[in-house]
């Protein structure tokens, strides 16, 4: 075999101008690649990286691409001509009040979803309460259960779940399950086969099945945690169906923050995920006949609390959630506090962290001292120094894994939900998050969060760090962070 191997290279070495052929095969592969990099026109730093790394991983560097590389997903008449069939009393425009500001409007007009009330909205601390709660909703159910989830894990919290919509399924509910195909892609058939005999139908977003000649779209997930019961009860917020979260059952489990909501907030979130399911199952609109999206002849539940339904994701340039969530920042007059378990920010939004901080506003960012990810760790704490030095107050939670997605802007502005404040969450991930603008609501949100900054460090501008175990590894980490 190693003479055939030495016979080959001896052979191939002896074609004439072979250095010629292959610089000349290498100059056409970057120019063809690095021009269709170029045509996206995305921001100049990922631009830049791509091309460099196309140059340097010569046709390796082309997989790499065509695996992980921007993608971006036309589902734009699905997501701007909405069939609402069974939903007929939403409301398609700004209401004429108070809760039609401009960041409202903003919001609108990125996702098609006006500015809507809830008459309830309870916070859910960590997944032991979520997982009663949701249970306990499921329950209740008489006419669909609607789950859309990141991770799905085939554990006890897993079964919990599975069994309690096996129930709901041989009782004659309609039971739908979407999950992602990355995130929950340890579930198997002999998990799943329970639940498929009952009557449930389940869902994969986005198979990585490979298929000749398209992309695959590998790294583009649906991070959403949206549950619908009877159109009459939602659950959103950041917590997947997991024993890695269940305080109930792992002492070490995340600390993340849910919401169950009832109210006319409900039929936005259930919007989204009838969207989802048509688009990743290929089924149409009239696979819900049967399904009461919405409870017929009942008056629109107005609601004391003001909030908005907000999503983003490739399908959509806009770019929606981070848009929302700069704009808050910049409305801000008194206080920006942001939590996140993943904090690597563009340009847009440092500066308006920032500047925010330089204003003299009360600028807070509370992040895990060790997330899941030491690469995403390192990432976050290469902006610190620039933080520190606007005046931000960081603070580092430990030494649980801090999962919680929460911004809180003066009194009345709150933006929860699954969307992380990293570049995967602001254009890669399908997110959803809810816009909060009522006052004693966010007096509760705003309680919570002094009770995480309390139970954190404080991060101080250490100037002695080493260089080799924190200042390098750091530096390096935000190079590759239009990646993460």
């Amino acid at each position: 075999m190693l003479a055939l191997l030495a016979t080959f290279w001896h052979d191939i070495a002896d074609i004439p101008h072979l250095k010629t052929y292959l610089t000349a095969a290498w100059l056409a592969y970057l120019l063809v690649l690095g021009g269709w990099i170029i045509l996206q026109k995305r921001e100049p730093v990922a631009t830049v990286s791509w091309v460099l790394s196309l140059a340097a991983l010569p046709y390796l560097g082309f997989l790499i691409y065509f695996l992980l590389g921007p993608q971006k997903i036309k589902r734009q008449r699905l997501r701007r001509h909405r069939s609402r069939d069974g939903m007929d009393a939403y409301d398609a425009a700004c209401p004429p009040t108070e809760i039609c500001t401009e960041l409202s409007l903003l919001g609108q007009a990125v996702t098609g979803l006006p500015p809507s009330s809830a008459t309830r909205v309870d916070l859910l601390v960590d997944g032991a309460a979520t997982y009663d709660a949701l249970v306990e909703a499921i329950g209740q159910a008489r006419n669909h259960v609607h789950l859309e989830y990141y991770i799905f894990e085939r554990d006890r919290t897993g079964t919990r779940i599975r069994d309690a919509l096996i129930e709901r399924a041989k009782a004659g509910v309609h039971v739908r399950l979407l999950v992602d195909a990355v995130g929950a892609g340890k579930l198997n058939k002999r998990f799943l086969k329970p639940l498929l005999e009952a009557g449930c139908q389940q869902c994969w977003f986005h198979p990585t099945q490979f298929r000749p000649f398209t992309r695959p779209w590998v790294n583009l997930r649906t991070h959403r945690k949206i549950a619908v019961i009877d159109g009459t009860v939602a659950f959103a917020g950041g917590i997947n169906i997991t024993d890695e979260e269940n305080d109930g059952l792992n002492p070490n489990a995340y600390r993340d923050l849910h919401m169950r909501l009832e109210g006319e907030i409900v039929r936005g979130l259930q919007q989204v995920f009838v969207e989802d399911w048509i688009y990743a199952s290929g089924h149409k609109r009239e696979h819900f006949k049967g399904t009461t999206l919405w409870p017929p002849n009942v008056e629109r539940p107005h609601g004391d609390i003001a909030v908005q339904v907000l999503t983003s994701g490739p399908d959509s340039d806009w770019e929606a959630i981070h848009r929302l969530q700069v704009g808050a920042i910049h409305e801000a007059t008194e206080r920006v506090w942001l939590v996140t378990p993943y904090f690597v920010p563009g340009e847009a939004a440092m500066m308006a962290l920032t500047s925010a901080a330089l204003a003299g506003l009360d600028v807070r960012l509370l992040v895990p001292k060790q997330s899941d990810s030491k690469l995403v760790t390192f990432a976050a704490r290469s902006y610190f120094d620039e933080l520190l030095a606007a005046k931000v107050k960081v603070y580092e939670y430990g030494p649980r894994m801090l999962h919680t997605k929460a911004l809180l802007c003066d009194d009345n502005l709150a933006i929860l939900g699954s969307a992380n404040f990293d570049h995967r969450s602001f254009r890669l991930n399908f997110e959803v998050a809810l816009l909060f603008r009522e006052p004693a609501f966010n007096a509760r949100v705003a309680e919570l969060l002094e009770g995480e900054f309390a139970n954190a460090s404080r991060v101080h501008n250490e100037r002695n760090r080493s260089l080799w175990r924190n200042r390098l590894p750091e530096a390096l980490a935000r190079l590759g962070s239009p990646f993460l």
